[in-house]
């Protein structure tokens, strides 16, 4: 039995049956790491006793006959944004190097109490400022599939970390599709939840009405069994919804999930879109349809403008996050400087990298006196207009499905001189973090590749949407389609 790639419910029968002890599944994920991470590099830090220490806890646990946690014995990475008590959190910043949190983020938290093991933390774009992985502070993270290639970002090594079976499932953060873009582009099942659905304690704020934090596992009902266990009101986060919490477990794998299902395809997302991707999207909705939904052909009128509306409210809200990294309570601090400000900024420009800079310089130029009404104010309107194309949508879909990006893992340094082409790769996930809603990436085919150019096959995603916290209707889609079979590439 091959430990590092078992499922969550593979895990739960091995170890009720006692196939394998905890430990064993856990330094077995060690050893992975020991054997990959040095060439995919998906690891920022790593805790190894904390693992073992809960692995050992979940072996006392079933020799006494105790029932065990959703999640006993699950080995986990964490994202770097997500605080974890005794264990450094640097947000891949070196404004940040050495800093250790006194607390666990909530959701961390909820997955130790159920059981999971937490292997270590994850690299990623400085404080989840990037599309590739590229932006961290301290190295990059590589694609499996290809190790010429990025894992997508920001999420880029819980990501990869998922794809190279070095964790069973991982938490990533998603603002503008930084789950759901690695997810597709490393080939494993990412998924953000409805805003409020599962807490931000803990989180590292990048841009606090964007901001989601979601799982990255292996298959679509791994994915539901971590949700299951993160979701849920808490006390202490005040944008937390208070929702009941449907089993989305036990409706996955029903008869006919499929039968009568309306799903949407917007005819704006196809537009410009690499060819090869745009046949396996297609491929992958006639497979969706022969499992019974019914395609409806929509349209999303303002997506034009998703990627300017995200891209200024985004880099507000970060100028205004980002304002405590001073040099003062915790953190980097220059080690010269002359009086306060010059602390303030020698501190700011020896902790923050480039892209981080970019952001913070534009956020602050638009919420500054005149230029406030003329960006930051029509760039919510333009949110506003961009929520309610979607709720018009979901009065005649039950799904939406769209490519997750519009290129495969691309080259590493290949868009990295090009803010504005990055930026482009998120053209079809941030206006779903813009109005709220739940979004899943699903693998769905690969590209061909072309040995002649030295370029192999690549993981294409499929996006599908859904309303205001109907997660039980989005995993009952994705399963659907993941239990339905795979297909040749197009």
């Amino acid at each position: 039995m091959e430990l590092t790639q078992l499922t969550i419910d593979a895990i739960r029968e091995g170890l009720a049956a006692r196939k394998f002890s905890a430990e064993e599944l856990v330094r077995a994920h060690q050893g992975e790491i020991e054997r990959k991470d040095k060439d995919v590099r998906a690891y920022l830090s790593l805790s190894p006793e904390r693992a073992l220490e809960q692995a050992r806890k979940v072996d006392r646990q079933i020799a006494a006959g105790e029932k065990l946690g959703p999640l006993a014995g699950v080995p986990v990475a964490i994202k770097d944004v997500l605080l974890t008590k005794g264990l450094a959190t640097t947000c891949a910043s070196k404004i940040l190097k050495g800093y250790v949190p006194p607390y666990d983020a909530t959701t961390v938290a909820r997955l130790e109490s159920a059981g999971a093991c937490v292997l270590g933390k994850t690299n990623c774009d400085e404080f989840a400022m990037g599309s590739s992985t590229e932006n961290s502070g301290f190295f990059t993270t590589h694609n499996p599939h290809a190790l010429d290639r990025v894992p997508g970002g920001s999420s880029g090594g819980s990501a990869a970390a998922v794809a190279a079976n070095m964790a069973v499932a991982s938490l990533g953060s998603d603002t503008g599709g930084s789950i759901r873009q690695p997810a597709a582009l490393c080939g494993v099942v990412g998924m953000m939840g409805t805003y409020g659905r599962v807490s931000r304690y803990g989180l590292v704020a990048f841009a606090s009405s964007l901001d989601h934090v979601g799982p990255f596992g292996r298959s679509v009902r791994d994915v539901a069994q971590v949700l299951q266990i993160m979701a849920g009101r808490d006390p202490l986060d005040s944008t937390s919804a208070d929702v009941p919490v449907p089993d989305y477990v036990a409706a996955l794998g029903g008869e006919n999930d499929l039968k009568g299902v309306r799903v949407g395809v917007p005819k704006e997302y196809f537009a410009g879109l690499n060819p090869e991707i745009g046949a396996n999207i297609e491929k992958g909705i006639d497979l969706l349809v022969k499992q019974g939904a019914r395609r409806v052909d929509i349209s999303l009128p303002h997506t034009d403008y998703a990627i300017a509306c995200y891209y200024i409210i985004c880099t507000a809200e970060a100028s205004s996050n980002l304002a405590r990294y001073d040099g003062v309570r915790y953190g980097y601090r220059a080690p010269e400087y002359s009086d306060l400000h010059d602390m303030y900024r020698k501190t700011r420009d020896g902790g923050f990298g480039a892209e981080v800079k970019r952001r913070i310089m534009l956020g602050t130029y638009v919420l500054s006196s005149g230029y406030y009404d003329a960006y930051y104010l029509k760039a919510q309107k333009v949110r506003t207009l961009i929520t309610r194309d979607y709720l018009e949508a979901f009065e005649d879909v039950d799904v939406i499905v769209t490519p997750t990006s519009p290129i495969p893992a691309f080259k590493l340094g290949e868009r990295v001189d090009n803010p504005l082409e990055m930026y482009l790769a998120d053209i079809y996930t941030v206006t779903a973090s813009l109005a709220g809603i739940p979004g899943i990436s699903v693998p769905c085919g690969r590209t061909k590749g072309d040995p002649a150019k030295n370029e192999p096959p690549l993981p294409v995603g499929m996006q599908i949407l859904a309303s205001h916290f109907d997660e039980t209707r989005l995993l009952q889609v994705a399963h659907a389609f993941e239990k339905a079979g795979r297909f040749e590439a197009a």
